[in-house]
């Protein structure tokens, strides 16, 4: 399985951070050695929203339909790349991936990119009535499922998307162990039918 985590210039570190733990605990703590995954960018490195925190890359501009699922954080430099011709044109070459995911404002990026159309979604409560053009509905929930679209909400709903993605991916059990070891409690245990279907990846 291979994962594109997406950053920034200005993107609100958390909103990465907070998928990319989870995530990759599934292979770190010994639960699923096919996980691969790239820090992706459209330069070698990113400056978060404080100006200070640098993260660097180690895949500039990739083709995204090489991977199973990208995640696009938001934050303040949201604005920005929705704006840049590059940036979109990137995007867009993740068009044919299996999941297209976002974290907060990270969703007005892919709406952007047409990912949201007749889809319902979820972001920041800042930012609903700015969603709301793109979609069928915005949904005031911490994570919003709808077909190969996964968006979750403001910033520590990071948190809960990356554990709704290990249980989809390795099952309730790996995730219930993964979360004890984060020693995350805000996560509200669901029904398993809430998770939807396992990803259809290989």
């Amino acid at each position: 399985m291979k994962i594109a985590f997406i950053i920034y210039d200005g993107m609100t570190t958390l909103d990465f951070l907070g998928v990319y733990d989870p995530i990759t605990r599934l292979k770190t703590m010994g639960f699923r050695d096919d996980i691969q995954w790239d820090i992706c960018a459209i330069g070698p490195e990113v400056t978060d929203q404080t100006g200070d925190l640098v993260i660097k890359a180690t895949k500039v501009k990739p083709n995204l339909a090489d991977y199973d699922f990208f995640i696009v954080p938001g934050g303040p430099g949201g604005r920005e790349v929705r704006n840049s011709p590059e940036f979109k044109e990137w995007i867009l070459t993740g068009k044919d991936a299996p999941y297209k995911m976002s974290v907060c404002g990270g969703a007005l990026v892919l709406a952007e990119a047409g990912y949201l159309e007749g889809k319902r979604a979820t972001t920041n409560r800042n930012a609903f009535k700015a969603l709301e053009p793109f979609v069928v509905e915005v949904l005031k929930q911490r994570v919003v499922e709808d077909g190969e679209v996964i968006t979750a909400g403001g910033v520590s709903s990071s948190l809960d998307m990356g554990l709704y993605l290990v249980h989809k991916i390795a099952g309730p059990e790996v995730m219930e162990e993964i979360r004890a070891q984060m020693e995350y409690n805000g996560f509200e245990h669901a029904k398993v039918e809430s998770f939807g279907e396992p990803l259809k990846v290989a």
